[in-house]
């Protein structure tokens, strides 16, 4: 393979301008929203040869947020404690506290987005 397998995430959302408040205050940065013909999208930021896949938030009458439904994606960062510390800040909750993965795979942490979202953190330390 030579790429990784994931190229792209979207994350439904039913309130756009509050969805981008909490993701721009949880893990400062700037996200861009875009019509595409009635289908919302709020843009994560995206680097150039960096890795890592990235994604938008969508607003849709056919996306529906689910904290118990789907696939759980997992956002890379340098310390989970770091993101987790301004979830509830945001308007999010703490559904699991950072906890060891184990076998030196790392941390993990999952929160309750804006939106209803189930979502996870990551990190090595």
């Amino acid at each position: 393979m030579d790429r990784n397998l994931i190229g792209w995430i979207e994350i439904p959302v039913t309130d756009m301008d509050r969805a981008k408040a909490f993701y721009e205050s949880v893990f400062n940065i700037a996200i861009s929203v875009h019509d595409m013909g009635g289908l919302i999208m709020g843009w994560f930021p995206m680097g150039e040869n960096k890795p890592g896949s990235s994604g938008s938030l969508v607003k849709h009458e056919e996306y529906n947020p689910s904290l118990s439904h789907g696939p759980v994606l997992y956002f890379s960062c340098a310390d989970v404690t770091e993101e987790l510390s301004r979830v509830e800040a945001a308007g999010g909750a703490i559904l699991q506290e950072k906890t060891e993965i184990g076998g030196g795979h790392g941390f993990m942490a999952l929160f309750k987005d804006s939106e209803g979202n189930r979502i996870a953190l990551h990190s090595n330390q």
